[in-house]
């Protein structure tokens, strides 16, 4: 009997299609993660490359952190309503552009066309369209400068960040929608449903895994939020706009200190393996699929 059966070459085959995402995988997730992990335990000295191994030390610095408690509510801050408005808004959009009319190309077009932008050049823009003296000050007759204040410049770089991303969730939506069979909203016209009945029982149940995609997604996009913060605001004023993956950055390359710059990051992934955990555990109460 032939060792390559059809099974065996079928198997052997499959591994080789999936061979190069594997190796993908070891070599940008687990490699970087697992060096994050042998740094977070060392004090790096990266002038002179010695690296002194401290054990938990860094982690136990978190506790001793007076900066973190105001970078997490920054963090949970800019998340929130990140995601809150993206979802929203994402989904306003589509119901609004999910029917035929006159122009409805362009303003799909419209919607979209900032996620292709590149996000630093978007962001310097509104850098200057927000200063005291710019467009935005200057469409109202006067106003703060936006960036220079605590709570001004976070909702600055929440709106910044939605309107840049919101067609990407709205490309998503559209799809969802355009999938809902027709025949279904006739049914319910017939026994005489109304829009809001039509939507909260036929509409959202069956686009729900699109928004369970669309939240998780979006999510971890803004956790990983950090052109826009560097760039608009650098973290000020005050931490107000510091959130963690900004922190990261600012005490391993600012500060030099690798070993806890590798421990805030271990923090980050923590969080987004949790949120997204928690999710798809949840998934089972809010979405429905199709048997």
């Amino acid at each position: 009997m032939s060792y390559w059966t059809i099974r065996r070459r079928d198997v052997l085959t499959g591994y080789v299609f999936i061979l190069p995402q594997l190796a993908g995988v070891a070599l940008f997730v687990l490699l970087p993660v697992g060096m994050a992990i042998w740094y977070s335990l060392n004090d790096w000295n990266v002038f002179t490359g010695q690296q002194t191994f401290v054990g938990a030390a860094n982690y136990a610095a978190l506790a001793d952190d007076p900066q973190l408690p105001k970078v997490l509510l920054a963090t949970t801050l800019f998340s929130g309503g990140v995601v809150v408005l993206n979802i929203a808004l994402g989904l306003l959009i589509a119901v609004l552009l999910n029917r035929k009319f006159r122009g409805v190309t362009f303003f799909r077009t419209l919607f979209f066309s900032p996620v292709v932008v590149s996000v630093v050049a978007w962001t310097l823009v509104w850098g200057f369209l927000l200063q005291d003296n710019g467009a935005i000050n200057g469409l109202f007759g006067g106003g703060p400068n936006w960036l220079q204040h605590g709570d001004t410049a976070m909702i600055s770089v929440i709106f910044t960040q939605v309107v840049r991303s919101v067609g990407v969730n709205m490309v998503l939506f559209l799809a969802a929608l355009q999938g809902v069979p027709g025949e279904l909203y006739e049914a319910a016209r017939i026994d005489g449903a109304s829009n809001r009945s039509v939507f909260s029982r036929i509409t959202l149940p069956l686009i729900s895994p699109t928004i369970l995609l669309t939240v998780i997604v979006t999510i971890v996009g803004a956790l990983q939020s950090f052109a826009q913060i560097a760039v608009l605001t650098a973290g000020g004023p005050e931490l107000s706009t510091t959130v963690l993956v900004y922190y990261v950055f600012q005490q391993a390359f600012k500060f030099n200190d690798i070993g806890y710059g590798s421990t805030l990051a271990l923090m980050l992934l923590s969080f987004v393996m949790v949120l997204t955990l928690l999710q798809w555990q949840l998934r089972r109460k809010w979405v429905f699929y199709e048997e």
